[in-house]
């Protein structure tokens, strides 16, 4: 580690010199209260900005231990310096001036959601923070002048006014940590009751757009039914009273318009915690729950269907059915199975987007086709198996179909978005309406443990990005075909071409997919993903499969095992392929792991 004042003296001596003179700054440096660390710097002034970092040691940083003790503590504390930093840094962004990207500084942009992220870290020995900065610049000339100011000016009080505790607010901070505290004990009270959600009353459901995460102003707060309303008493916030939705299948009705969706909608996020002034931070549902729907075109790899799809006429077997391309009913009859796998206590489904006939099939239609000519056994027939035989709830929302009337343990029907209980009513009316038509189907039997991916042996060769194949060998016109997308080939003194490894490369794009090497994952549906950090984090765990090739060697669930316990030791920074790559990393859910790894098509 270095002096800071030897930072001053190199940048002072590389002024009005060219752009990659810049390189030479990286490395670690001492501001006293403070460890600077410049990970990354960027090629020129119109790339991405440059990766920096600084660690304030704890005994300077000050914030009490009983802050960061239990990961759910720790995990509010980091995202909530993270807003704090964001808010500092935004008031010195571009004063700086130079070309491009010039006087940037930004860190991650979380949403309402609490998340764990590789922006800020509260470890062993301190808190690190990780964010960009663009190193200025005119033209392709350097302006060291600027990034003194950043360095030596802007970037000192910002760090001192969020990461040193005795500049903060210790009723604001101690809010956070309260709020985390009563949060969790709330998800330890789910576990307790029974419960598949809770949903406070006065919570704001209802969200600005469908582009906005900001509460809608002049919404009607969340007011539970009295059959459905129970009292929790948290460790700080004392008695808070809302709707507990229990273990079991439940059915949300209503016209449309009257906030089932939206409803529905904070139940499926309610799995992450939100932030005070969220309106849904008393939201809260088993982190294991798992929105399906329908997913046309999506692939599915060596998955037993059976439970809903058998007996087709081309007699594919359906105990490891592969396609490239599944249709509405078979992307969503996987995903149930899937959601097995994961380990998912809950199913979320909206009837809006999901397989018709996969849902459903009216006595009408059962009539005119005979079950022997139909190879779909509806969720129907199985939603109440799948509760007792194994464990998994359903909550869903339905608007066309009165069949599930019958199977549902509870009937919520929204009304202005106003909660009611219409159990009752609606059990007594389909008493009057006749028998219940539904069969429910034999032979539920759960899939076999250990499932692996298919992979093309080919194209699972990549041993590393520094070992080479041993022999030569030319290509011929048919191997090509077979050729692992992330090796590329060179000519050896002979004019033969070698297969040599090279760096795997990713790229993310937004939250709705990412790229490893060649292979595209289309993560839209994927609606429990909510922020892009999480799919680059995503990347990362593909990226890290194939080098470590594991996808020959484990079943899904070991590979999803063997992910979450490296970050669980070493952190996201663990598992992807550079210092300055881990820093716009945030962690997904098992579930969501499970997700992008079966979308794989490599």
């Amino acid at each position: 580690m270095k002096p800071s004042e030897e930072l001053r003296r190199f940048l002072e001596s590389i002024d009005r010199k060219s752009y990659p003179a810049y390189k030479s700054a990286q490395g670690a440096y001492d501001f006293g209260s403070f460890i600077l660390s410049i990970d990354h710097v960027q090629g020129d002034p119109f790339a991405s900005p440059s990766k920096v970092s600084i660690t304030v040691p704890h005994p300077k940083a000050g914030y009490p231990a009983s802050f960061f003790d239990q990961p759910w503590k720790k995990t509010a504390l980091e995202d909530y310096l993270v807003r704090q930093f964001g808010q500092e840094i935004a008031r010195f962004n571009f004063k700086a001036k130079g070309s491009g990207k010039s006087g940037l500084i930004a860190i991650s942009a979380p949403g309402p959601e609490i998340l764990s992220r590789t922006a800020c870290e509260c470890g062993r020995n301190g808190i690190t923070a990780r964010f960009e900065v663009g190193f200025p610049a005119n033209g392709r000339t350097i302006n060291s002048g600027e990034l003194i100011r950043i360095l030596f000016d802007f970037l000192p009080k910002c760090v001192r006014g969020v990461f040193f505790y005795p500049n903060r607010n210790p009723k604001e901070v101690q809010a956070v940590i309260d709020l985390a505290e009563d949060q969790h004990a709330i998800r330890e009270e789910l576990k307790r009751l029974h419960l598949v959600s809770f949903v406070a009353d006065g919570s704001i459901l209802a969200r600005e757009s469908g582009v906005s995460s900001r509460p809608m102003q002049g919404s009607v707060p969340f007011l539970s039914p009295e059959s459905q309303r129970l009292t929790l008493n948290l460790p700080h916030k004392g008695a808070v009273s809302g709707m507990g939705i229990k273990e079991g299948i439940t059915l949300i009705v209503g016209g449309g318009y009257h906030g089932k969706s939206t409803l529905l909608k904070a139940l499926e996020l309610g799995v992450y915690n939100h932030i005070a002034g969220d309106g849904r931070e008393y939201v809260i549902t088993d982190e294991t729950a798992l929105k399906l729907r329908a997913e046309d075109g999506r692939s599915i790899s060596n998955v037993d269907i059976s439970m809903f799809i058998n007996d087709l006429p081309n007699k594919k077997d359906t105990r490891s059915f592969s396609t490239p391309d599944a249709s509405g009913s078979t992307s969503q009859t996987a995903a149930v199975i899937e959601g097995l796998e994961s380990e998912s206590r809950a199913f979320f489904i909206d009837e809006d987007t999901s397989a018709t006939n996969f849902m459903v099939r009216d006595e009408l239609m059962q009539q005119i086709i005979s079950r022997d000519k139909e190879p779909i056994t509806p969720f129907i027939e199985r939603a109440r198996d799948l509760f007792g035989k194994a464990g998994i709830s359903t909550v869903m929302v339905a608007g066309s179909s009165g069949a599930y009337f019958y199977i549902a343990d509870t009937i919520i029907q929204m009304d202005c978005y106003r909660p009611m209980d219409i159990t009752a009513r609606v059990k007594e009316a389909c008493t009057r309406f006749g028998a219940d038509p539904t069969v429910h189907a034999p032979g539920f039997q759960l899939p076999k443990e250990g499932r692996k991916l298919l992979v093309n042996a080919a194209s699972q060769r990549n041993p590393g990005r520094n070992e080479r194949y041993g022999g030569n060998r030319s290509e011929s016109r048919s191997e090509s075909h077979g050729r692992n997308p992330h090796e590329r080939w060179e000519r050896n003194e002979r004019g033969e071409r070698n297969e040599r490894s090279e760096r795997i490369k990713t790229k993310v794009y937004g939250k709705d997919s990412i790229q490893v090497g060649k292979e595209q994952v289309d993560l839209r549906f994927v609606e429990q993903l909510i922020h892009s950090e999480q799919t680059a984090a995503l990347a990362q765990m593909i990226r890290y499969c194939i080098e470590k090739q594991l996808f020959e060697r484990y079943s899904v669930r070991q590979i999803a095992d063997l992910l979450s316990s490296q970050v669980e030791r070493g952190g996201l920074p663990s598992i992807s392929d550079s210092s300055y790559a881990a820093m716009g990393l945030c962690m997904p859910r098992k579930q969501e792991i499970f997700a992008c790894l079966n979308r794989y098509r490599g």
